[in-house]
């Protein structure tokens, strides 16, 4: 009887098992299909053409930066001069110093480029002002300003303009 069942039960385990061939019928099948897919997708897909702007070709335009003198500002000073001619309305400052030999040797080498340097000085804050140039029109004066920037006599770039309060 043991061996009976023995018997059965080993029977029984043979034949539920897959065999291999089983396996790739399947396999094969599934890949058939899948190749059948591609192929009825490549044919019923439209290749499409990308549609390209062509380039137009403009001209270079310049654009030119109109500076607006109305918007520079002008520092207020109650200031007297040291050393120089005067003032005018409107007067271009290169560097400010709390020593008056500094001040002169920036005047002295201003003097020696062509300017008419002068030094002033701002008695509330105890600094002497080393002025470039001095003017009775604003936009002459912003224009000196602005060719003193960057030069050996404002390399920081930091030149403004004073009026003097009276």
């Amino acid at each position: 009887m043991v061996l009976c069942a023995g018997l059965g039960l080993a029977m029984a385990f043979t034949s539920c098992k897959s065999s291999e061939s089983a396996y790739r019928k399947a396999y094969d099948k599934a890949k058939a299909a899948e190749a059948a897919q591609n192929i009825n997708a490549q044919n019923n897909t439209v290749t499409e053409t990308p549609v390209v702007t062509p380039v137009q070709t403009r001209p270079v335009t310049q654009t030119t930066v109109v500076n607006n003198v109305e918007n520079v500002p002008v520092r207020q000073e109650r200031v007297s001069v040291v050393n120089g001619t005067g003032l005018r309305a409107f007067s271009v400052v290169v560097g400010s110093f709390k020593v008056v030999a500094n001040a002169e040797g920036l005047q002295q080498r201003l003097k020696n480029a062509g300017y008419a340097a002068q030094i002033v000085k701002n008695v509330d804050r105890d600094m002497y002002r080393v002025v470039a140039s001095t003017f009775d029109d604003k936009s002459a004066a912003v224009a000196s300003r602005n060719q003193l920037r960057g030069t050996e006599f404002n390399k920081d770039g930091d030149a403004w303009l004073l009026s003097n309060m009276k």
